[in-house]
């Protein structure tokens, strides 16, 4: 299950697992104009630990889960 919210300045994605097994807690997505942050409440520190993609990064995530395994560089193409 999953929720999206737009606020003022990013849009907001919560994920939350769902199932029998052993479930993590919920991801927050924070998608603002020049970055994107994942958070996540950790249960042994009760602290919700954050990581910063850049916009080049994010892109680099998307081709990534499409491709094997290897080092690549991804280039602008001119329209």
């Amino acid at each position: 299950m999953f929720s999206i919210e737009h606020e003022f300045d990013a849009t907001v994605v919560t994920l939350v697992d769902e199932g029998q097994s052993y479930l993590q807690e919920d991801i927050t997505i924070n998608a603002f104009e020049d970055c994107i942050t994942i958070e996540q409440l950790d249960p042994r520190t009760d602290q919700v630990m954050t990581v910063t993609f850049s916009m080049s990064q994010l892109r680099d995530l998307g081709a990534a889960l499409d491709l094997p395994e290897g080092v690549y560089a991804l280039r602008e193409v001119d329209a």
